[in-house]
């Protein structure tokens, strides 16, 4: 199985003890998710968000409705946490979300390890651009939401 990185960075005007609370709630997913997705959480909210939480969301990757399921592997306040997908369209989805205080504001920092049905063929064709694209429309709502 072939293993992909993804990496984003986005720096926030606030601390990460401001920062950190936002990616807490749950709720928030759908705001950070571009609406051509028609992203929804399953689980009934609010969601206590602690090590062995789990998410249930429906999606539609590539027009394809489908579900995810998400479990939270590490929670570390207001530092760090894990989601990994337990159930989805991934083989693997391990994503790392860290925040880091840098210049009297935060470094949020994405890493997701993640492989896909069909390698790296429907990587490069279909999966690489389409999680550029979601992160980027990410960037923008959290910079936009931070703004205020």
């Amino acid at each position: 199985m072939k293993i992909f990185t993804l990496t984003n960075e986005l720096w926030l005007p606030q601390l990460p003890e401001e920062v950190f609370p936002f990616f807490a709630d749950a709720a928030n997913l759908e705001r950070l998710t571009p609406s051509s997705l028609r992203f929804r959480i399953l689980t009934p909210l609010p969601i206590e968000m602690t090590v062995g939480a789990l998410i249930d969301y429906r999606i539609r990757l590539q027009g394809i409705p489908m579900r995810w399921q998400s479990e939270i592997t590490l929670w570390e306040p207001p530092h760090r946490f894990i989601d990994e997908q337990r159930r989805g369209p991934y083989r693997l989805w391990v994503h790392e979300h860290t925040f880091i205080e840098q210049d009297g504001g935060t470094l949020a920092k994405d890493i997701v390890h993640y492989a896909v049905v069909g390698g790296v063929i429907v990587q490069r064709v279909f999966v690489a651009s389409e999680l550029r694209r979601i992160f980027e429309y990410r960037n923008a709502a959290l910079i936009e939401y931070f703004a205020q």
